[in-house]
Parts: C-alpha cells; sequence; structure tokens
C-alpha cells in the first residue's frame, strides 16, 4: 500500500517496484504480477499502476512481451563509440560484460545494390549484393535486429555459410580474408519498431529503437560491408 503524501501515488508505486527490481525481490527476467494484482496489493487503481510500469518500461527497468505479460529486464548491454571509428563487434561486446550473444538467422539473399550502396562500394547501381538478416541475442534475449550488406562477387561463400550463433565478421573474415576494423561513416537515429521487427524482437508496435546505419572499412581502408541494425532502446545503450 502507497503511503497518503505529496508524492504522486503512480511515482510511489514505480520507486516500489524499482526498490524490488534492484533488491533482488524480483529477479532478472522474472514476470511480474499482472496489473490487477499489483492494483490490489498497492491499492490503487489500474490506471495509476499501468502509468507506474509504462514509466519502468521507457527507464529499462521491465518489458513487456506481446501476450506474455511484463517481465523484469536485463541490465542495459551497454557499447563505447570508440575514438577514430574503430570497430568493436557485439560478440566482443556481449563478452566484455559476461554475456552470451547469439545469433538467429532469419534471411540469407541476393539484391540489387541502391544508390547508396553502389557509391560506397564503387559498384553501379543494380550490381548483386548479399544481404543477411539476423536477430542478435545476449543470453538467449533479443536485442537488434541485424542487416549486413556485402558485395556478391567476393563472398559468394557468405550463402552457404553457418549464420546461427555465429559472428558474422568472424564469418566474413573467413571467406574474404578481410575484418572490419574501422567505419568510414557512422549515424545513430532513433526509429520505431515496424510490424515486422516488432514480431521479430518479441517487442510491442511502435517500440523506440536505435536505427544505426555504419559502412565499415577492412584494415586497408577499403569497402568491406554496410551495417543497418536496429536496437531496442530499453536493452541497449551507446556510451558516447
Amino acid at each position: 500500500m502507497v503511503e497518503k503524501n505529496n508524492t504522486p501515488l503512480y511515482e510511489q508505486v514505480k520507486e516500489s517496484i524499482r526498490t524490488a527490481i534492484n533488491n533482488g525481490t524480483y529477479h532478472k527476467n522474472e514476470q511480474i504480477p499482472p496489473e490487477p494484482a499489483l492494483s490490489e496489493e498497492y491499492s490503487v487503481s489500474r490506471i495509476t499502476i499501468r502509468r507506474a510500469i509504462e514509466e519502468l518500461c521507457a527507464e529499462g527497468y521491465l518489458v513487456k512481451m506481446q501476450g506474455k505479460g511484463t517481465f523484469v529486464n536485463a541490465p542495459r548491454i551497454h557499447r563505447k563509440f570508440v575514438s577514430g571509428n574503430r570497430v568493436e563487434s557485439f560478440s566482443q561486446t556481449c563478452h566484455d560484460q559476461g554475456l552470451i550473444p547469439g545469433a538467429k538467422l532469419i534471411d540469407c539473399r541476393i539484391v540489387p545494390a541502391r544508390q547508396e550502396e553502389s557509391e560506397f562500394f564503387s559498384i553501379p547501381v543494380d550490381s548483386l549484393l548479399i544481404h543477411v538478416k539476423r536477430v542478435r541475442t545476449a543470453d538467449g534475449q533479443p536485442i537488434f535486429l541485424e542487416n549486413i550488406f556485402v558485395p556478391y562477387e567476393k563472398n559468394k561463400a557468405l550463402l552457404a555459410a553457418d549464420l546461427n550463433d555465429n559472428s558474422i565478421f568472424e564469418t566474413i573474415y573467413s571467406i574474404s580474408g578481410h575484418r572490419p576494423t574501422n567505419t568510414k561513416n557512422r549515424i545513430l537515429e532513433i526509429a520505431k519498431a515496424s510490424a515486422e521487427q516488432s514480431r521479430l524482437l518479441n517487442i510491442p508496435l511502435a517500440e523506440p529503437l536505435f536505427f544505426l546505419n555504419a559502412e565499415f572499412l577492412d584494415e586497408e581502408g577499403n569497402p568491406l560491408c554496410i551495417g543497418r541494425q536496429y536496437y531496442i532502446g530499453s536493452r541497449y545503450m551507446f556510451d558516447i
């Protein structure tokens, strides 16, 4: 039950649930009680509970899973934008934070190069590229939707490679002999989850996402691949 004071009721409920998460009463990935139960526990309206939960979701403490309920979120993954546009892979970021990286292949197909891609790779528009789409996970939890584009002719073997639970950068290295070491351009924007992204990442429609568009160069400074990634905002944090 919340106290009668000048602090809004939803703020009191929010702080109580946050404290329960921080002190381990609610564990990582554990489902919290549904709104009716919380409403009864705190003796407040469901509207008050809903606002408290929505704010905790926005702050990354909780995550709503469609058709399942609301769960305690895993701590956000922190990734530094390292100086000089150097590249740190998602797999390495996970290992550094004691997490197990994973990847689920959604699609791998041949596509035509568009204007932006043709300019970066210095190839004609409509030249062939390979597009790899995967869901990247940390400890089994979806973190972002990965889209990687590479020229077809130099990377044909990628179509037959095992792209589940493997580093895409290491796979590209095994085929081409080159790794991404720098980025030419790197743009970070805010987007809202589309219907497809919502389904693949198991998040609500229009949930905030970080959209990172990056052009990767190899160790010799040559164009290697393009990455267009959609990160779940409540599960990922960029340290700049």
